[in-house]
């Protein structure tokens, strides 16, 4: 490919070992060619003060300067780097574009420096498994048993693989989603775990299961009965508390085919039955994906049309204040129709201030900026459609080199 540019990165000797190789499809800039005076700063610095620039350095930027010198690579490669690397501000999230529907293959976008990286995503087996992520950390649960259950950190690929969760063995559907403690580095896991009740098709079995890194358990915290609604694929942790979308079972309005329930994970309880923390969507969605931002409950939703609530007619994005929610955007027309054919589904994640916006038909990204309230379309992904039935979905992630599962 043309302005194609490709770098090794070289196996962090503790803290990263496995790194393969990335692959980087921006163009390259101008400033290759130009002659630059250069001073060794290893006859200027001390190792403490490398170490703290180095870490304010991008990811990619990272992986490059461990490649340098072997002082260097020791450097990057040492536990007190990564705990300053921990220290900085957050690096801003990327987003992995599956590009195709049987494997597990795709790339990786990064928004500070706008270059697709060519990353192996480690363990998962399909694009279609469920995945969930939380401060660097990635959860993957396979879509068939729902008994392969692995947290990794894409970057580092370090990796570890959980017992099986308890409950049903094959829901008709699952929700997975993870929290990670920033400060600890421990993580909560959760599943919703959704089940049509025998010969009633109003009455579903819904059943809530935690895990905790500390005790490495499993805990079944919470069984009901739905009766006219049923859990889906969408799941959040925000703030101690767990997020589920649920979808109507028929009976009711064209209106009223989604709605939220909440479960306090600290107290492990939701107050009486999960049915009694309902709460309304703001507008009739084709879909909805939860997401949070900073603590902050964020839901990118397909806006039905108002005669045909199922077919959609634009996107928004809201933010729930205790049980009401506040619009802050909705996406621009010329955005809209940048997708070409936008189906009533589609994929979006975020954390951090960013939230990603992709058509399941095509391999177009939207950014958009919660905090500037800005939209901006990604780089062009390095690969392009090639046969109709062609599916594209990812998921966003903080790239992180000092958290391991």
């Amino acid at each position: 490919m043309e302005g194609e540019t490709s770098w090794v990165i070289n196996c962090f000797e503790d803290s990263t070992r496995g790194i393969g190789e990335f692959d980087s499809f921006s163009e390259l800039s101008d400033e290759g060619s130009k002659e630059v005076n250069a001073v060794s700063v290893d006859l200027i610095l001390p190792d403490d003060l490398l170490e703290r620039i180095l870490a304010c350095l991008p990811v990619a930027s990272i992986f490059r300067a461990g490649c340098v010198c072997k002082r260097w690579h020791e450097i990057v490669s040492s536990r007190r780097f990564l705990w300053n690397f921990s220290h900085v501000l957050p690096q801003k999230p990327w987003y992995f574009m599956f590009t195709s529907s049987d494997e597990p293959v795709g790339y990786a976008f990064d928004p500070l420096l706008r270059k697709w990286y060519g990353i192996d995503l480690p363990r998962i087996k399909t694009s279609n498994w469920f995945i969930a992520s939380s401060c660097g950390l990635v959860s993957f649960m396979d879509n068939d048993s729902r008994s392969e259950l692995y947290v990794c950190n894409p970057i580092t690929k370090h990796c570890r693989k959980l017992q099986e969760s308890p409950g049903l063995k094959f829901p008709d559907y699952s929700a997975l989603a993870i929290s990670v403690n920033r400060i600890s580095h421990g993580y909560t896991i959760s599943i919703v775990k959704s089940k049509q009740v025998p010969g009633n098709f109003f009455q579903w079995d819904l059943s809530i299961h935690i895990y905790d890194s500390d005790t490495r358990m499993w805990v079944t915290s919470c069984t009901e009965v739905l009766t006219g609604w049923r859990g889906g694929d969408e799941s959040v942790i925000c703030g101690g508390v767990l997020y589920v979308l649920i979808y109507s079972a028929g009976g009711g309005s064209p209106e009223t085919r989604h709605g939220l329930i909440t479960y306090n994970l600290s107290s492990r309880s939701s107050h009486g039955l999960l049915i009694s923390s309902f709460i309304k969507v703001p507008c009739p969605l084709t879909c909805g994906r939860l997401m949070n931002l900073n603590e902050k409950l964020v839901m990118v939703g397909g806006i039905g049309k108002q005669d045909r609530p199922d077919i959609i007619k634009g996107i928004g994005i809201w933010v729930l204040n205790g049980k009401d929610w506040q619009e802050i955007a909705r996406m621009p027309h010329k955005f809209f129709q940048g997708f070409g054919e936008l189906d009533d589904v589609f994929a979006s994640s975020g954390t951090d201030n960013l939230i990603y916006i992709q058509s399941y038909g095509a391999p177009a990204l939207l950014v958009f900026d919660f905090n500037q309230k800005q939209w901006k379309w990604s780089q062009k992904c390095p690969v392009t459609k090639r046969f109709p039935l062609q599916l594209f979905t990812g998921f966003c992630f903080e790239p992180r080199i000092e958290m391991a599962p």
